[in-house]
């Protein structure tokens, strides 16, 4: 295991660097770097990742949620984080779905789009967590 040309990094060097990053960083960064490695434990593509037009799944926790008609359509707007950025889920049609509420765990399944430089999925199959 290396941390750069030249160096090799040992278990206790590991240990100590994570308790020096916990101790110079805040508790959102704390957060989102523990959200982010959840999501990878569960097999998902960090959302910083995800490309155009691809078939993903992504996992985070929902921060948002907003009602907003697109075309006179009700559409329910949810905004997920997953520790390395955001996706916004749009279900048009709908005004509520039970279960999705702010702060809670979400793996959603479907085709990412970019609207506007933001990063956008349509009535995504998703998962509740809890």
């Amino acid at each position: 295991m290396t941390d750069g040309p030249g160096t090799t990094s040992t278990p206790s060097r590991n240990v100590f660097k994570r308790a020096l990053d916990r101790l110079t960083s805040t508790s959102e960064e704390i957060d989102a770097r523990e959200l982010l490695e959840e999501s990878i434990e569960r097999g998902s593509t960090p959302v910083m990742r995800c490309r155009s037009g691809e078939r993903v799944t992504v996992s985070g926790s929902i921060r948002a949620l907003t009602l907003r008609p697109v075309g006179g359509v009700p559409a329910l707007e949810a905004e997920l984080f997953d520790g390395s950025g955001t996706l916004a889920l749009i279900w048009l049609g709908r005004r509520r779905i039970p279960g999705i509420d702010p702060g809670r765990g979400l793996t959603v399944h479907g085709r990412m789009t970019l609207q506007n430089g933001h990063r956008v999925m349509y009535n995504p199959a998703y998962e509740l967590r809890t």
